[in-house]
């Protein structure tokens, strides 16, 4: 589980709640509660943005926001650890030795590079191959990531239409002045809902969304110089500095702390 995400939200939600009960008193909450205005904004946002998708695409993209809660796997320094290990195994047993050593990973991408060099592929394919796999899961994950910023775009606009619907309203009903207050309070709550669509879920969600394409297409970038750093048959000391290089400062030393490749 992905603390930062859950408690975010959660501390999100309890800071309304004490936006609201500091300002109207907790026993007015129901204050800012409206059906109509619900079905309004939400329904329109939701529904506008499976115009823009296909079903499968629609449910695919409201499924990913329990990808946000889930604990991130992605650890560069163990990864860059591995690619040392096995550059000091191709130095010392040969290339061939690392087909038995990719059973032993769990990553798919990386150990479909190490088969790739193991069946002798040229170097300039196997980065191509590697690097259109690469592309093609940015293109998925941007996809994913545009569903909730369209939802996020919506959620404003059909606030307002909401607002509009109800100041409509209010203005038909102008006869009656003690009617007026409570109209466009309800008018304007519609804007409250579209706000927090797009601010309290959409926005944090795609922005989680892409931090986690980013690390991953960062890591799968190191992999693929890596693999063919061990390929070209680099010494593992100059690959290991080779790959520290995309750490910051801090993790660099921490990482040569942990033991870095052999020259032998």
């Amino acid at each position: 589980m992905d603390l930062a995400s859950l408690i975010g939200f959660i501390m999100c939600l309890g800071m309304l709640i004490f936006g609201i009960a500091s300002n109207a008193g907790i026993q007015n909450i129901n204050r800012y509660i409206d059906v109509p205005s619900v079905i309004i904004t939400f329904g329109g946002a939701f529904f506008a943005v499976m115009v823009m998708n296909t079903m499968s695409g629609y449910v695919k993209g409201l499924k990913s926001i329990t990808l946000i809660f889930k604990s991130p796997t992605l650890d560069i320094k163990s990864m860059i650890q591995k690619i040392i290990d096995l550059s000091n195994v191709a130095r010392k047993e040969g290339l061939l030795a690392l087909e038995e050593a990719a059973g032993e990973l769990d990553d798919a991408f990386m150990k479909k590079g190490i088969l790739l060099i193991v069946d002798g592929t040229d170097p300039d394919l196997v980065r191509g191959i590697m690097e259109t796999e690469l592309y093609a899961t940015e293109d998925r994950h941007k996809s994913t990531i545009q569903f909730w910023d369209d939802l996020g775009a919506m959620g404003p606009a059909w606030g307002m239409i909401g607002t509009l619907v109800g100041l409509v309203n209010m203005l038909y009903n102008m006869d009656d002045a003690s009617a007026i207050g409570p109209a466009m309070a309800v008018a304007l709550i519609t804007t409250l809902y579209g706000s927090l669509l797009a601010n309290w879920i959409c926005a944090p969600t795609a922005g989680k969304l892409k931090l986690n394409n980013a690390n991953e297409m960062a890591m799968k970038t190191i992999m693929i110089e890596g693999l063919l750093s061990i390929q070209a048959g680099e010494n593992p000391r100059v690959i290991e500095e080779k790959l520290k290089s995309f750490l910051a400062p801090a993790d660099r030393t921490a990482s040569s702390d942990e033991g870095g490749g052999e020259d032998g």
